[in-house]
């Protein structure tokens, strides 16, 4: 039997990227930012990404209230070079802190840039002449976050590094030679689900490895088919992966998603369990709400898992 522990007690947000994708924005029509947060209330939501389009300062503050939501994260990606990240990086990242400051939001969400080197060898990153981060580019951006770490830290948010397609931290090797270059008190993970599966990884895998450096989870499904094709190279890249929906509903995928829930209540994780799929062949809301229930329906059941392998 594995027991829910803390996990059954997770508060579920979703975020605003399936109504309003920052990478393609041609697929989702304009919308009331307001209008989004009334959808993920009604769903059952509990919060969100500080999303771009949000109001700021006391509208924000009044609007979540007055729909019981929380911002569970705000999410910034920092410019970077096989070198390391550039100049503005930090300049960038102490905004983000600063706005999910004042909106009393949780938790600080660090990726980088999609990068037109790496772009294109999304989901096939380990192959050879992938163009990758420098030992010192590396070392750079370790720096980097172990200093916005301590910023972070001085305002009671935990940061949690975000591995990511097209990114040149992408792949399980690449986020564990991050993760061993970086201090685990100051710098710790989000661990996207999703993205690890189309990296070619095994999140049940990544819990067991790096359980106690979660601090944030990002819940998503991979298509199958669009996955493989991403994979063959007959879908070229990241951008053109999500125009093909790559990532999808919750059950409807590649994800295992009980083992994962499994694996992580049997590593005590008791942040945020954030849903998230880029895009949708559906109506948003109706994404939002098959995902919404097939969490639940994972969570209720998780007394009746046997040993997690």
């Amino acid at each position: 039997m594995t027991d829910p522990g803390s996990l059954a007690l997770a508060p579920i947000g979703i975020n605003q990227i399936l109504w309003t994708n920052d990478d393609l924005p041609d697929l989702t029509p304009p919308i009331d930012p307001l209008k989004i947060l009334d959808e993920m209330a009604r769903l059952g939501y509990r919060g969100s990404q500080l999303g771009a389009t949000f109001p700021r300062g006391p509208a924000l503050r009044a609007a979540l209230d007055s729909r019981n939501l929380r911002i569970a994260e705000a999410y910034v990606a920092l410019p970077c070079t096989p070198d390391g990240p550039n100049g503005d990086a930090m300049s960038i990242a102490r905004a983000a802190l600063a706005d999910l400051d004042a909106a009393a939001g949780d938790v600080l969400v660090v990726a980088l840039h999609l990068t037109d080197d790496r772009v294109g060898h999304a989901a096939r990153a380990d192959d050879p002449g992938t163009p990758r981060l420098t030992d010192n580019g590396l070392r750079s951006l370790a720096a980097i976050l172990e200093e916005l770490g301590r910023a972070a830290r001085a305002l009671r948010h935990p940061l949690a590094f975000h591995h990511h397609a097209g990114t040149y931290v992408e792949t399980p090797r690449e986020l564990d030679g991050l993760l061993a270059a970086t201090d685990p008190d100051l710098v710790g993970l989000c661990l996207d689900v999703g993205h690890y599966v189309l990296a070619g990884g095994d999140p049940v895998e990544a819990i067991g490895r790096h359980g106690s450096r979660i601090r944030h989870v990002h819940l998503k499904d991979v298509d199958h088919e669009v996955a493989g094709r991403m994979r063959s190279g007959a879908i070229d890249g990241f951008l053109e992966g999500l125009r093909h929906r790559v990532f999808t509903e919750l059950g409807r995928g590649e994800l295992d998603l009980a083992r994962v829930l499994g694996a992580l209540a049997g590593c005590g994780y008791q942040g945020w369990l954030l849903v998230e799929h880029d895009t949708t062949w559906r109506p948003p809301s109706e994404s939002a709400a098959i995902s919404r229930a097939i969490v639940e329906y994972a969570l209720r059941e998780l007394p009746r898992m046997g040993r997690v392998a």
